[in-house]
């Protein structure tokens, strides 16, 4: 999706960035996040992000690290993506939905106390700097072997998809979408968030979701979360 504010490289964006820590989640550069806003908290965060560069900080929280710089709250991932506001509703009932077009990733340097009731944390782009450039890498992509472990993984958990918009789709959008919808756990959306290059996190795709099969395999029908 096009938003009015292009990003050209690290410089132009925040050094701090409200974050929003959610399981499972990851935001990658030119994709789409639907999100439903309701907790208070994270509505104050929409609020300030939209006073300001409509930009939030998505990023997991990691149970194993510890607890966060905010008593009673888990330790954050090191890495996250951060995306600006391009859709956003009001329901009447106190909601946002809202919809975050990923600009980049970036690494946390350190969260800090701003006061506010939501987290915030100082970042650094600087070693995500091809993130800002539109399907770089994606002629090393191998489309057919990660075209057929889907439809593989489709076949085995009976599920449909729309191929003609798959087969359509270039390798950037297909890996990082991909990416994104995968049916994996935090750790393994860590490891797609944080690949290399486009032909890394295909092949970590790949590789994540052949292991899903072989398990799937070795305890019969159903899917594997």
């Amino acid at each position: 999706m096009p938003i009015n504010r292009p990003y050209g490289g690290p410089t132009e964006l925040p050094g701090i960035l409200p974050l929003f820590p959610l399981e499972g989640v990851l935001l990658l550069p030119r994709c789409q996040l639907p999100l439903n806003i309701f907790e208070p908290r994270y509505l104050a965060l929409v609020d300030a992000a939209l006073a300001g560069g409509r930009l939030i900080g998505m990023i997991q929280p990691d149970p194993q690290g510890g607890t966060g710089r905010r008593h009673g709250e888990p330790a954050l991932t090191g890495v996250g993506g951060v995306g600006r506001i391009t859709e956003i509703a009001e329901t009447g009932d106190g909601r946002y939905v809202l919809q975050l077009t990923g600009v980049a990733r970036f690494r946390v340097r350190a969260e800090i106390d701003a006061g506010t009731p939501f987290r915030q944390a100082e970042v650094d782009y600087s070693a995500f700097a091809g993130d800002f450039t539109p399907g770089l890498g994606a002629e090393a992509v191998d489309r057919g072997h990660l075209l057929r472990t889907l439809a593989a993984y489709l076949e085995a958990n009976k599920l449909e998809a729309d191929w003609d918009s798959i087969k359509s789709a270039p390798n950037e959008a297909l890996v990082n979408g991909l990416a994104m919808m995968a049916p994996f756990g935090g750790r393994e959306k860590q490891a797609l968030l944080e690949a290399p290059d486009l032909s890394s996190r295909a092949e970590i795709l790949v590789a994540i979701t052949e292991m899903s099969l072989a398990r799937t395999a070795g305890e019969g029908d159903g899917p594997l979360q």
